[in-house]
């Protein structure tokens, strides 16, 4: 589990093919990686990952076909947005994330707002129904509140802490992002379901 609020801004300096897969190598920037061991888990944009190898400041992770295919951000000379793994005495300053990654979406426009950024983004059909005012939404593993649901579209504030200190500050219109979309909003539908 995770809180959406990013430590630091590493970069992927290796992409390789590897077991159906990719096997990619994180310079991990400002991340405090003296605690990190292998095994350890780390959101590398809101995606959950297993460490595989741990050399000085650079992590390795290898990621399958399945996280490919449903996420976007690992290639090489990208930068990404990481997180440690929540421990049961950390405050959580965000919204839960899981690091599953529920799809890919569209930056649709990005507005100035004095110091202050509106960014629009466009959602998979399937996953709009999740998004509501007010509710949490993580973009790029980013612990952000929905301002505005239109259609298929949310809008959501970022302030300049967000821009200086994660990758969200260098989206344009066209960039893919990761979407987690509010646990919580994903167990409502299923309890519903079950009782149908």
């Amino acid at each position: 589990m995770f809180t959406g609020i990013i430590a630091a801004v590493g970069t992927v300096r290796e992409a390789k093919p590897a077991a159906g897969g990719l096997r990619i190598a994180i310079d991990t920037g400002a991340l405090g990686v003296a605690d990190v061991a292998t095994g350890d888990s780390i959101a590398v944009n809101g995606i959950c990952l297993t460490v595989i190898r741990v050399a000085g400041r650079r992590l390795a992770f290898d990621v399958s076909a399945e996280t490919l295919a449903s996420t976007t951000g690992f290639a090489a000379g990208a930068r990404v947005n990481l997180e440690k793994s929540l421990r049961l005495a950390d405050r959580l300053g965000g919204h839960l994330v899981s690091g599953h990654v529920d799809g890919i979406g569209t930056v649709v426009r990005r507005t100035a707002a004095g110091g202050n950024c509106r960014l629009a983004v466009r959602v998979p059909r399937g996953l709009a129904r999740y998004i509501a005012r007010k509710g949490s939404i993580a973009i790029n593993g980013t612990s952000l509140t929905v301002n505005g649901v239109n259609g298929s579209a949310f809008d959501t504030n970022l302030v300049p802490h967000t821009l200086q200190h994660t990758n969200l500050g260098a989206l344009r219109v066209g960039a893919k992002v990761n979407l987690e979309i509010d646990l919580f909003a994903r167990y409502a539908e299923r309890l519903l379901q079950s009782r149908r």
